[in-house]
């Protein structure tokens, strides 16, 4: 398990990117950012007052935050560039210079701004905001990836059955955002669950679409939603191996997926696991991690133009700076497929 989170740190260090935490007098984020400037992991952007960050920082014995650049959001030498820059973005909207004025004080718009000019990669928050506060800026200012309409996010197990996925370590999606995807957002949702296993994980994908049927077992339109996806999902991305609909064992199982679906590539040989609802993935990944004891690392936001993740208010330091790493390993992928 620690050697996928050491190759995750290692990539980031590699190449650092600059991602920003807006966050900045948040204690855990703090700390967290403490330790990735120790260990030099990524170049980071604080968003707050100067004064009350080097104030925690000095209460907290953080020594390295000297090491980020501290933007103050009510002060700060882009403040104009970056109301316009947003009314710009947002104008068929009716927004106004006045309303985008007050808006970049915002330090979550002052994030995504600061990646849409070009001014760094990547985002952070969660720990104090709502899911919907970390989104809603990154929807209206960098927007979703090409061809991609809907958010997703995917969740990065670490199991104990290295038998399964590849030594264990296997990516399910979607486990964070879309409730009832269609056929169309489940492809789209495949696409790129495969592609956060390939940039956060390393693995080539083997992508499974999930059903209670395995190639024509059962009949329901459920099913028929998942083998429509499937069919969407291989014209979207042909380079991406991909198969379905299949049962979790037979995904997993190598006799099983021999016997239940003979000929597929993916069956009994998946490291990437794609549901057909929330409610599947959310109960699934929980019910992995806390009967199985596996590490959930995650969820990782995807279908974002460049990364913005979303932490969940009760993280700990440890799961804010392993985000901090991979939202770096986004970027970084981000970057080579522009």
């Amino acid at each position: 398990m620690q050697r996928l989170i050491n190759e995750i740190l290692e990539r980031a260090k590699a190449d650092r990117q600059r991602i920003v935490l807006p966050e900045g007098t948040e204690e855990r984020t703090l700390k967290a950012a403490n330790q990735i400037l120790t260990d030099g992991i990524a170049d980071l952007i604080i968003l707050g007052n100067p004064d009350e960050i080097q104030a925690c920082a000095k209460e907290w014995g953080l020594g390295n935050i000297s090491k980020a650049t501290i933007v103050d959001p009510e002060n700060h030498p882009k403040k104009e560039e970056y109301a316009q820059l947003l009314c710009e973005l947002r104008k068929k909207k009716g927004m106004t210079i006045e309303e985008a004025r007050k808006l970049v004080l915002d330090p979550l718009y002052l994030g995504c701004l600061m990646i849409k000019n070009g001014d760094a990669d990547g985002q952070l928050a969660g720990a104090r905001n709502t899911t919907g506060n970390v989104l809603r800026p990154a929807l209206q200012i960098i927007k979703t990836a090409p061809g991609i309409t809907c958010v997703s996010g995917a969740m990065l197990l670490l199991t104990h059955a290295p038998e399964y996925g590849k030594n264990g370590i296997l990516v399910m999606g979607d486990v964070a955002v879309t409730p009832v995807p269609d056929a169309n957002q489940l492809a789209q949702i495949a696409i790129c669950t495969a592609r956060t296993a390939r940039a956060v994980a390393g693995l080539d994908p083997k992508v499974a679409m999930l059903s209670f049927s395995t190639k024509g077992s059962a009949k329901h339109e459920v099913v028929d939603k998942v083998v429509e996806a499937l069919k969407i999902a291989k014209e979207m991305a042909p380079d991406i191996a991909i198969d379905g609909e299949l049962q979790a064992d037979a995904a997993l199982v190598p006799e099983v997926g021999a016997s239940k679906a003979p000929g597929s590539s993916i069956a009994g040989h998946a490291n990437v696991l794609v549901v057909p609802n929330l409610e599947v993935g959310n109960i699934s990944y929980k019910l992995v991690q806390r009967l199985g004891h596996a590490d959930a690392v995650g969820p990782i936001l995807q279908g974002i133009a460049r990364p913005v993740n979303d932490l969940s208010r009760g993280c700990s330091i440890e799961d804010v700076y392993r985000m901090i790493a991979i939202t770096a390993n986004q970027a970084i992928a981000a970057k080579a497929n522009k």
